[in-house]
């Protein structure tokens, strides 16, 4: 990897370091570039702006560690009911990349820009959909499987698991403990049973 390559990769891993603990409109390039120890001029050759700097957080930080985590467990899996349960206790006790008093990044991120920001709605919009995609290709595999009733919709189960991590995310940010995600799991695991 060459110095420059190096540089860019050192901003784009602080940077979203302190916008994942401090938001992202209340972070400022200055607090960037002092983390960073790079100078205005080499912050600006690397991105032209805060919000381009911010899509290369999304596309080239954010995104492949999310589809590793949300997406690759479900590609190719066959039995959905253990293999989402799973998941979502690897998301809360063991993902590294996730912290409990930061919450979701990409649902921090949701939340915060997508109002504002037309190009980071559209890709934080596309990881969403790639993720409920992906949970409900699994879904409909488990209906012809046999492991899932087949009157089961498989767009509303992928919503309702989706919309519990982000929501149980913001319980541990705000109470900060993992006692809530014992409780969530808990009850997640007598939703999906009643799948059966």
């Amino acid at each position: 990897m060459s110095k420059a390559a190096a540089t860019r990769l050192n901003i784009l891993h602080k940077a979203f370091e302190l916008i994942y603990a401090k938001g992202y409109q209340t972070t400022s390039i200055d607090e960037i570039i002092a983390t960073t120890k790079v100078t205005k001029g080499a912050f600006f050759y690397h991105f032209k702006s805060k919000d381009e700097m911010g899509l290369a957080i999304i596309n080239e930080i954010l995104k492949p560690t999310m589809e590793e985590s949300f997406i690759k467990p479900l590609e190719n899996a066959t039995e959905p009911i253990g293999v989402i349960y799973q998941m979502m206790y690897d998301l809360l006790f063991n993902n590294e990349f996730l912290k409990l008093e930061y919450g979701c990044p990409a649902g921090n991120l949701t939340q915060e820009m997508t109002p504002w920001n037309v190009e980071f709605s559209e890709v934080l919009s596309s990881l969403t959909r790639k993720w409920h995609s992906t949970l409900e290709k699994l879904i409909e595999i488990g209906k012809k499987n046999g492991n899932i009733r087949p009157n089961v919709n498989a767009a509303q189960v992928a919503y309702f698991v989706m919309s519990g991590y982000w929501g149980i995310r913001n319980f541990g940010k705000v109470y900060k403990s993992k006692d809530c995600y014992f409780a969530y799991l808990e009850e997640l695991k007598v939703y999906l049973d009643g799948l059966k």
